[in-house]
């Protein structure tokens, strides 16, 4: 069996651990990555694309921003369509200059991958039968690479390896919790390389059905339909798709919607989902091992790129000042920033969404809110706020470099 000794083991190379790699390396803190599946099936992946300043902000502090900053739109603004009535939100006057970054989950993950690759860093892809253990104690991962055994023995281990990853499913029962909501339909979602029907995205409310406009770049859109989880993708044709999404916006936006064959198809069911703690003695769960939000409030990403925020720090803080407070703390401020993400995301699916048990009470209370919100200066700040991303604090490295 290879041994094989380091600081941290990164169970699974998504955005949350190739981030959380990429700031350990820009710290000098020796790590490993692990993954199950082909380097070619994770840079491939079709994933959402909106990114919160403060998501922009560590990817600046990691060294991969420059393909973001070149290709990145910055959106300072969306519109909520209802009623047949398209409402802009000025998210930069409501929040004192903040905005988001359309950038697509697809390129992040290639950035990181590549700044891991000119940097010579040790990924282990393709690993079969990936088991974690004595989490409590002295930590190990055993996996199966290139047909050989391997063993990392190691400080902590990091499970960024996905909703059904092996970090999370490795907890014992008794330690820990999980919370759960699973929506009664999933969103529709195609890709295709026609220009954007907008220059920010159109939330869409409609008495058909939610439906998103939103974007890749300014030569490709990605366009969702809000469709009963009975549907299979292979029910819809690309016409069908772009019937339905015409029957459910505004004149003015249908008539300047351009459709094309589309270059990708799927439907994602859509869940609220945490667990707590997020932490298990010398494991941290972080990303999709730890929580799942519905899409709508654009919150999935930038809830990893957070987690990795307060756990790049707490590592830092311990190898550079052997201080225990970040790992101690991390569990319960991930928590505090998750639970408030998944109202959000929560609230703006419920305000968005047609449910098929509402009463028609229901429906007339739900446009009330919507329309009191888009009407009230306090209500479009609230949801700007949490659209833009709620601010959170860590100890950069900058910051710990200048204290030793």
């Amino acid at each position: 069996m290879e041994i094989v000794k380091t600081k941290v083991a990164i169970i699974g190379s998504g955005p949350a651990g190739l981030l959380l790699g990429q700031l350990l390396y820009k710290a000098g803190i020796d790590h490993v990555i692990v993954e199950q599946r082909s380097a070619d099936y994770v840079s491939s992946r079709i994933r959402a694309g909106i990114l919160e300043q403060v998501s922009v902000d560590l990817l600046t502090e990691a060294g991969v921003d420059e393909n973001l900053k070149a290709h990145g739109l910055p959106h300072s603004g969306i519109e909520i369509l209802t009623q047949g009535q398209k409402h802009r939100l000025d998210l930069a006057a409501l929040t004192g200059g903040k905005q988001v970054t359309v950038y697509g989950q697809t390129e992040v993950t290639k950035d990181l991958m590549h700044a891991r690759e000119q940097a010579g860093l040790s990924s282990y892809y393709e690993a079969h039968n990936v088991q974690i253990d004595d989490f409590y104690t002295q930590p190990k991962v055993t996996f199966q690479y290139q047909n050989q055994p391997y063993q990392i023995e190691c400080d902590f281990i990091a499970g960024c390896d996905g909703f059904h990853g092996v970090c999370r499913a490795s907890v014992p029962e008794d330690k820990i919790k999980t919370f759960e909501k699973v929506y009664p339909f999933g969103w529709l979602g195609v890709l295709a390389d026609v220009p954007p029907v907008a220059d920010e995205l159109i939330y869409v409310q409609s008495e058909r059905g939610f439906a998103l406009c939103s974007m890749r770049s300014e030569t490709r859109s990605r366009y969702y339909l809000q469709v009963p989880l009975t549907d299979h993708v292979d029910n819809w044709s690309d016409e069908q798709f772009w019937d339905e999404l015409k029957n459910r916006l505004d004149p003015e936006s249908r008539e300047k919607l351009i459709t094309g064959p589309s270059i990708e198809k799927s439907i994602a069911p859509l869940r609220s989902f945490v667990t707590e703690p997020m932490r298990f003695g010398k494991l941290f769960l972080a990303g999709d091992a730890a929580h799942i939000v519905p899409p709508t409030g654009a919150k999935g990403l930038n809830l990893a790129a957070s987690d990795i925020a307060y756990l790049s720090s707490a590592l830092i803080q311990y190898y550079l000042d052997g201080s225990e407070q970040g790992i101690n703390e991390y569990s319960e401020k991930c928590l505090q920033r998750v639970w408030k993400a998944e109202r959000f995301s929560w609230w703006m699916t419920h305000l968005l969404h047609r449910f098929e048990t509402e009463s028609e009470f229901d429906h007339k209370i739900k446009q009330a809110e919507l329309s009191y919100i888009l009407g009230s200066l306090a209500g479009q700040t609230t949801l700007a706020e949490n659209y833009v991303g709620l601010p959170y604090e860590i100890k950069h490295l900058s910051e710990f470099q200048q204290a030793s």
